[in-house]
């Protein structure tokens, strides 16, 4: 059964269309937990947002023989996708909770949900191989024994999800995902679980790697949900590495706590003076106003403000994708907290991977933005960078022409002037040196992003590093018996500085 279709792609982040035997959901999509037994935050509440969908837990309705039967009805939500996780938290949470796979199971294709879960065994944040070990092996034992129950009831139509896990054991989460290969003709979406813990130490290049490793291990096609995945400051690069939708309790859970979610950071309430937002609830009142609230309205309150930022995040991400700009929006998210740099530097370690699926055809490609060394893993500059070493000599001399912003404020405007400057282009090989990419061959200069993008007036001394070193590694690669340099003094390119010698 085909869930999922892609619309767009950035990195290997991707906007698509998960479909439900309720609806249609465009990812990347977030589900708010909603605790059906709390009157915290409603569905109705959550639907005036802008929600489409929400989860629950299934093991707690079971438990307190909540809904009986379809839930979309007792629940007065049949225009909403229904997702109801198994009680795997709990397990986590409170250790043996009396209740078996096989029950939540068959009490889920009772219900009805649009996207079901088994009673997987997570993992935590253990620092017990073993343990850790034996989640992995008795979550596999649990899905197999699912996918028996599942197989017999195939015309209920719900989406099964297939859970991984191992934590930050990256071989077990390996294993954990390759087991899937038995079951895709069963288990339509992908979770990752067990990040939960780790989020909220701050682990989040832990996350990144566990992330990378069950993504690098299925395929791409199948949609992927991350549980407990709440924080808008880890949001677009789990996003980047191909997370299709996430879910959470974090709205209500940091609200009853006074705290305060934005996008960049958390906020303790009694630290505001101002609120740095306009959403309905920033709007009205003022954080002395909440602080003077009674408890109940102050949660409520804070959990509302909460699910519109996150709400907010996901919108930007996806402008981000739609863009084609998701690596400059995680630079600039990057430096709004040590952890979330640290993310960011363990994402561009599998530059690889965001390559590998980054577009190389744009309908309408924007401009790139290259700001310091981290932009030198961009995609684009990845690619030209190999297309240099392929590049074929085609004369005995080269010149070199460095572009100079005080000459012309665009790439553009300068390779534009060369062209019309040289009347000759039959005596050499010419290129325009320029940083982040090294060096561009005229001939090919018009094609995207060669001239189409915007770099710093003060360039980093790492990034005019590396051009030289592009270039010299170049120029040695092949047989060039002179070498002419234009306008280059001010990069710090000289005849005898990028020698062809070895």
């Amino acid at each position: 059964m085909t869930v999922f279709e892609v619309k767009y792609e950035d990195l290997a982040g991707r906007i698509g269309i998960l479909k439900t035997r309720s609806g249609n959901l465009e990812t990347p999509v977030f589900f708010p937990v909603i605790s059906i037994l709390k009157d915290e935050i409603s569905i109705d509440e959550i639907k005036n947002m802008g929600f489409k969908n929400f989860i629950t837990n299934s093991y707690i309705l079971y438990k307190n023989k909540y809904i009986k039967d379809d839930i979309h009805k007792e629940l007065n939500s049949e225009d909403m996708i229904i997702m109801t996780d198994s009680g795997a938290y709990q397990i986590l949470e409170y250790g043996d909770i009396g209740i078996t796979n096989y029950e939540i199971v068959n009490y889920q294709l009772k219900i009805k949900p649009d996207i079901g879960v088994i009673l997987d065994l997570p993992t935590g944040n253990t620092n017990d191989y073993e343990n850790a070990k034996i989640t992995v092996y008795e979550t596999l034992k649990r899905i197999e024994e699912a996918s028996k129950i599942i197989v017999k009831n195939q015309d209920n139509n719900i989406i099964w999800v297939y859970p991984i896990q191992g934590g930050k054991y990256l071989d077990l989460v390996k294993t954990s995902a390759e087991g899937l290969s038995k079951f895709e003709d069963i288990y339509n979406m992908v979770a990752l679980g067990s990040p939960t813990v780790l989020l909220e130490r701050y682990m989040y290049d832990t996350v990144i790697d566990m992330i990378y490793t069950a993504k690098s291990n299925i395929k791409r096609g199948i949609p992927f949900h991350l549980f407990g995945g709440g924080l808008p400051h880890i949001i677009p690069f789990a996003v980047a590495l191909g997370v299709d939708s996430f879910d959470s309790a974090s709205y209500i859970i940091y609200a009853r706590d006074n705290r305060y979610i934005t996008r960049t950071r958390v906020y303790k309430l009694e630290d505001l003076e101002y609120f740095p937002c306009s959403c309905p609830i920033c709007s009205k009142y003022t954080p002395k106003d909440l602080l003077e609230m009674n408890e109940e309205e102050r949660t409520r309150a804070l959990a509302i403000h909460n699910l519109y930022t996150i709400l907010e995040e996901f919108k930007a991400a996806k402008q981000a994708i739609k863009e084609g700009r998701l690596f400059e929006y995680l630079q600039e998210k990057a430096y709004s907290h040590p952890a979330v740099y640290s993310a960011f530097k363990r994402l561009i370690k599998y530059k690889d991977y965001l390559e590998k699926y980054d577009p190389r055809i744009r309908g309408d490609p924007k401009g790139l933005f290259l700001f310091d060394n981290n932009s030198l893993h961009r995609p684009e500059i990845i690619r030209h960078s190999r297309f240099l070493e392929r590049y074929v000599q085609k004369k005995d001399k080269v010149a070199i022409y460095c572009y100079d912003k005080a000459i012309s404020d665009t790439a553009y405007d300068y390779i534009k002037s060369i062209k019309e400057r040289i009347t000759d282009h039959n005596s050499s090989d010419i290129f325009i040196a320029i940083p982040f990419f090294g060096l561009i061959p005229l001939e090919v200069s018009d094609s995207y992003p060669l001239s189409q993008f915007e770099i710093p007036n003060e360039i980093d001394e790492d990034v005019i590093a590396d051009m030289k070193t592009k270039i010299v590694s170049f120029l040695r690669c092949k047989n060039y018996q002179k070498v002419e340099l234009v306008n280059c003094e001010k990069l710090g390119l000289h005849i005898d500085s990028i020698s062809t010698s070895s």
